[in-house]
């Protein structure tokens, strides 16, 4: 009984069991969500949702420069010292928000030329830029209230704010889904994540009076300065990252059809499901510890605790998952949908070996380690475009999660080669 308290007592459990409750919720709101997209949408429709959650991802990281990483690493260090705190605060805030106003009118005046892009010259979406051009300040303020509050070590504020934001997002979704069909669904997307900025806003306040901390006067270029190599590192996968899923998923399209192309999103959608409960514990948890590690053997101490405590239950879960994944099919979609059966295989072992990975990209991330990332990251999405191209060829879709599982394989065999460079401070 004394062992199974001391388990309890321990903060990762108590933030981990949070989590989970999170991710569940997540999980169901992707049930509910990913069945109402395959009744009323379908696999072609599904691969034009794809698409443009791969733009949002760009737009949103070019938006925020990759500030989350850095913005938490600075509030955590600075958490006792009120003047630093408002010079990141303001910092940061008047940065982003000024540029989410000019990242927005773009979006509004080049809508047209971007739906060509994104949904093909055949297909009139253009609105839906208009409407991501209104949303985006809004989402970009969110990020800042949450970067805040994890920086503050408030883990369980942060997991309140996804638990709540999500279930008001579920409700938009199938309200405009069910509604709108294909265009409800791309409005869906780009307008679920601005919600979580009233959630993050009443949390934030909760903490500090987040206004008092915010003036022009206490704005400080040196601080964009520090947090410049955090942008690198966050283009370069944020950026490049949608940009080859894009090229792929085009590629799949033109040889193989915008069905085939609707599996592998389908595959993906469930894939981030349970990848949720690894990379948000990472980013609240295991992020602020990593940048406040002294040494290498602190630094093996976290390492340690991940690989023994998250990813053995992880593990499990992929194995339960491959057990069930006719059942998880019918449930989660249509039997339109049946063929995905075939990519849980490759589409597991991958998010297996990400998993694994993920705690030394969040390293880099903590100690700004910016080449070493940008070089590993390009390494990675290289392996898994060009790889993709030729498996493509051979095994038809299967290829493309083959590709995920052989990229992420080459990305964990390099981590696991320079781990001494790693963790030497």
């Amino acid at each position: 009984m004394r062992f199974i308290k001391d388990i309890i007592d321990k903060p990762l459990f108590r933030v981990s069991s949070l989590n989970g409750i999170s991710v569940l919720i997540k999980i169901a709101i992707g049930l509910v969500t990913s069945k109402v997209i395959a009744i009323f949408v379908g696999p072609g429709g599904m691969a034009l949702v794809g698409n443009l959650r791969n733009f949002i991802s760009t737009v949103e990281t070019i938006s925020v420069l990759g500030f989350q990483n850095g913005t938490v690493k600075y509030v955590a260090e600075n958490e006792r010292d009120e003047a630093g705190l408002k010079k990141i605060i303001s910092t940061v805030f008047i940065t982003l928000f000024g540029l989410a106003i000019v990242v927005s009118i773009c979006l509004f005046f080049l809508s047209s030329y971007l739906n060509s892009i994104i949904f093909g010259s055949d297909n009139d979406y253009g609105f839906v830029f208009k409407a991501l051009a209104i949303s985006l300040p809004w989402y970009v303020t969110n990020f800042i209230f949450v970067a805040i509050i994890n920086g503050l070590g408030k883990f369980s504020k942060v997991i309140y704010i996804s638990i709540f934001g999500n279930i008001i997002s579920l409700i938009i979704s199938v309200a405009l889904i069910w509604q709108m069909d294909t265009v409800g669904a791309l409005l869906a997307v780009v307008i679920s994540p601005s919600v979580l900025f009233f959630v993050s806003y009443y949390y934030i306040n909760s903490e500090i009076q987040f206004f008092k901390y915010l003036s022009l006067k206490w704005f400080d270029s040196s601080i964009i300065r520090n947090l410049s190599s955090y942008t690198l590192m966050a283009l370069t996968s944020g950026v490049l990252g949608p940009i080859v899923f894009l090229a792929i998923r085009n590629n799949v399209i033109t040889n193989l059809g915008t069905e085939q192309a609707g599996y592998w999103e389908a595959i993906s959608r469930i894939s981030t499901y349970y990848m949720m409960f690894i990379t948000t514990l990472l980013s609240i948890y295991f992020l602020p510890r990593l940048t406040l590690a002294k040494n290498s053997k602190e630094t093996g101490v976290i390492f340690l605790s991940y690989f023994k405590n998250v990813l053995p239950p992880f593990l499990i879960v992929l194995i339960v998952l491959y057990s069930l994944r006719s059942l998880v099919i019918q449930i989660l979609f249509t039997s339109d949908f049946k063929p995905i059966e075939e990519l849980f295989f490759w589409q597991l072992i991958g998010d297996f070996l990400k998993a694994t990975s993920l705690i030394f990209g969040y390293q880099l991330l903590a100690h700004k380690m910016t080449k070493f990332f940008i070089v590993t990251e390009i390494i990675s999405l290289s392996t898994l475009y060009f790889s993709s191209l030729c498996l493509v060829k051979q095994f038809g879709i299967e290829g493309v999660v083959m590709a995920h599982a052989f990229s992420y394989f080459i990305y964990f065999i390099v981590f696991v080669f320079s781990y001494g460079n790693l963790t030497k401070k």
